[in-house]
């Protein structure tokens, strides 16, 4: 199946999702052609020692988005990997923020690499983080 049914598929739950998402407590909200959502409610169990939400939290939210969005628009037997993830900062995240969305979409796609951008996000909107990915394209064996 294509990238973007395969995504639907595991939003709708009749496919398993990534591990990760389970182990951090995250989910895959929304999924369209060159764009994919997932959210987080921080918890303490996010946290660094300094007390706010770990890099690595912000990093898999932001990469998961930003790769999730380039496999939406890939056809049945071509899968993606990620290149590299260039990562910014903004705010502290904690408890206190509330759900946020890690917003990934993609910025240009070709035969063999994709970049694609992420932004994480609070309720209002407010930017949190950012992130950019290279994402290698590639046929699947059958």
């Amino acid at each position: 199946m294509s990238g973007l049914d395969f995504l639907r598929e595991v939003q709708a739950g009749r496919l398993a999702a990534a591990p990760i998402g389970k182990t951090m407590d995250f989910a895959l909200d929304e999924v369209e052609h060159g764009r994919a959502v997932f959210s987080l409610l921080p918890g303490e169990e996010h946290y660094n020692p300094i007390g706010s939400m770990h890099g690595g939290v912000f990093a898999t939210l932001l990469d998961s988005a930003a790769g999730c969005a380039v496999q939406s628009t890939l056809p049945a037997g071509t899968a993606y990997t990620s290149l590299d993830l260039t990562v910014k900062f903004l705010r502290p995240v904690t408890v206190e923020t509330g759900r946020v969305r890690a917003v990934g979409t993609v910025l240009s796609g070709g035969r063999r690499t994709a970049l694609a951008q992420a932004q994480l996000l609070d309720a209002t909107d407010r930017l949190l983080a950012h992130a950019t990915s290279s994402c290698l394209i590639f046929p699947v064996p059958m």
